[in-house]
């Protein structure tokens, strides 16, 4: 017969020393507690579902007590006497449970990488201040178009409803995120199509007639601000670039000689030249 195990004692938890290899002091019923050599004390549960041996963690001793690593114990044997395997019952109960700025912080960290350090900043203000503390800490899968729509019609109210309107896009794309990683079935943003009133834009026209330029010019040509800013401002006509970009111009990647001003374009990673002018010069 085989021998019976004893089951374990706070003391032998408590007093149980790591050793070069690691350690397994068992309890019975397939529960066992695994010391490491770094001195870590792991509760696991060793048990067999459809013909092959797993195993499940419950956590680290002192933070699960050994009452409380038999309790699990109990369930998960509960769960195989109903023919399903604890394990995946445990990753469906932790998918249910993560919340929507759990996702969100996982969505922004995959896809940060591929933005511009600005749009990045702010899409994560955007998030922090006008949606997680409304819906972060609700479980993502269970968010519903109401909800979207109540937190949606406070940045209206504010008199922000173009940013009301970014960030639903951006809410859409994090529930899509979801949606592709298996926390939910679908996204609930695409029933608030026409919830939103439209944004009313009001359209810049570019002055392209020389007559109508001319007098910028001269308005530029008598501007009597600082030297960096009239230096800016006269460059602009000449080079024909974003401010950001003429803004971030540095030394290194302008050749007078060659007149060049040769640059990394961050939202496409592409190098880009620009012809310098003998008045950019």
């Amino acid at each position: 017969m085989p021998k019976r195990i004893q089951p374990l004692t706070a003391v032998q938890i408590r007093t149980a020393k790591p050793l070069p290899k690691e350690t397994k002091l068992f309890d019975g019923g397939g529960l066992y507690l695994l010391v490491t050599p770094s001195g870590g004390k792991l509760w696991r549960l060793k048990y067999t579902f459809a013909n092959k041996e797993k195993k499940l963690a419950f956590g680290a001793y002192p933070e699960v007590s050994l009452a409380q690593a038999r309790e699990e114990r109990r369930k998960a044997r509960e769960l195989l006497a109903q023919g399903i395997d604890p394990a995946e019952a445990k990753q469906e109960e932790q998918r249910v449970q993560e919340t929507f700025e759990d996702v969100a912080r996982e969505w922004l960290l995959e896809h940060a990488v591929n933005w511009e350090q600005g749009s990045s900043r702010k899409i994560k203000t955007h998030l922090e201040k006008d949606v997680f503390p409304w819906m972060g800490s609700r479980p993502i899968a269970e968010i519903t178009p109401p909800e979207l729509l109540l937190m949606l019609k406070r940045v209206v109210d504010r008199g922000a409803a173009y940013t009301a309107s970014r960030i639903k896009i951006i809410c859409g794309q994090i529930f899509r995120y979801a949606v592709a990683t298996g926390r939910v079935e679908r996204d609930p943003t695409a029933d608030l199509k026409g919830a939103l009133a439209p944004v009313k834009t009001t359209h810049r026209a570019a002055l392209t007639e020389p007559k109508q330029i001319a007098p910028i010019l001269r308005m530029i040509d008598g501007y009597s601000g600082s030297p960096v800013v009239c230096a800016a401002l006269r460059l602009m006509p000449l080079l024909f670039v974003r401010p950001g970009e003429l803004r971030s111009m540095l030394w290194e990647d302008v050749d007078l000689e060659k007149g060049e001003w040769a640059y990394l374009v961050n939202k496409t990673k592409t190098r880009h030249i620009v012809p310098l002018a003998s008045q950019a010069v």
